[in-house]
């Protein structure tokens, strides 16, 4: 990975109730001393994150950035719950390092978390998320 600074943007959706709000997961890859930094209102589920993508991407055999990383999932405002935001994050460290192309989240959203080991668990709640990606016109990725 170079030093330059990377950003990747995926997008993902919030369970809330029947509704399904969208949730741009940035990531931010650049130099410093190595850190993962999750903001955005994330509860604890979401910020334990960090070490399930780690690990699933060390066991994939891909590369972890050495550096300094930081993800925001946006809105601010809107409570994130549950395991589903790993793999958009995954992707989205990815997409920022090169290993993806950025190409590959265009028209996508992303659901689904990660075990250890890199294989995606059942996300719960994607029915509303089902429902608005579609008449967004985009595709819904849990695999």
């Amino acid at each position: 990975m170079s030093k330059r600074i990377a950003i990747s943007i995926a997008l993902s959706r919030a369970p809330l109730g029947l509704q399904a709000p969208l949730v741009h997961v940035e990531v931010h890859v650049g130099a410093g001393l190595p850190t993962f930094t999750i903001v955005g209102l994330p509860e604890a589920v979401v910020r334990e994150s960090k070490e399930r993508v780690r690990s699933a991407l060390a066991t994939a055999g891909l590369e972890f950035p050495s550096g300094r990383i930081i993800v925001n999932l946006s809105p601010a405002d809107l409570p994130k719950e549950g395991g589903r935001f790993d793999l958009p994050i995954a992707v989205g460290i990815l997409t920022a390092t090169g290993q993806l192309p950025h190409g590959a989240l265009d028209g996508r959203e992303f659901y689904g978390e990660l075990s250890l080991g890199g294989e995606l668990r059942e996300t719960s709640k994607l029915l509303p998320a089902l429902i608005a990606s579609a008449a967004d016109g985009r595709e819904l990725r849990t695999r």
